[in-house]
């Protein structure tokens, strides 16, 4: 499947990160052009923990949408779920990445899915790092003068793991 534009053999793509959470969500768009990723945006969602969970679902919704409407991504990346003891916590993210997912395939485009610790390993090389290790080499992978906030920083780590996916199976030219 052809996920970018070729031109004289170099795949260019942009691809939109998304951290979802029902308080904060992260998102995150870049370029990537040959060996380079160029940060498009990024920044954090955030809905009111006062309003009804209904309606924070629909200010992320539309705020991806407005988003995607902007910066056209050619395709979206997610974490998929996780397991913890909370099990509340885990229903809301879910909410949140449907939120995420109606709002890419509302605009024709193809949601992937990494395990979080593919993610981590992918930025950091330790399946297992903290939020702040993601922040740092996020930072440093992108030449950033200053670190993204942890959300946003978390869906710029997801958007590089699909381009580094799509590096290792061949599918992508010369990227970091």
């Amino acid at each position: 499947m052809d996920y970018g534009l070729h031109t004289q053999g170099i795949c260019s793509m942009r691809v939109m990160g998304i951290d979802p959470g029902t308080h904060r969500t992260g998102f995150g768009i870049l370029e990537s052009s040959g060996r380079d990723y160029k940060l498009v945006i990024c920044g954090t969602i955030r809905a009111s923990s006062k309003d009804p969970i209904a309606k924070r679902l629909l200010h992320i919704f539309e705020s991806l949408q407005k988003n995607i409407k902007s910066y056209k991504p050619d395709i979206v990346a997610l974490e998929t779920l996780f397991f913890a003891k909370d099990i509340r916590a885990v229903e809301r993210i879910g909410e949140a990445r449907a939120c995420a997912m109606l709002a890419a395939s509302k605009q024709g485009l193809e949601v992937i899915e990494y395990a979080p610790t593919a993610v981590k390993k992918s930025v950091t090389g330790n399946g297992r790092a903290a939020k702040e290790q993601i922040q740092f080499m996020v930072k440093r992978l992108l030449n950033l003068k200053e670190s993204p906030a942890p959300d946003a920083s978390d869906a710029l780590a997801i958007a590089m793991c699909h381009l580094h996916s799509l590096k290792s199976r061949g599918q992508a030219h010369d990227f970091h």
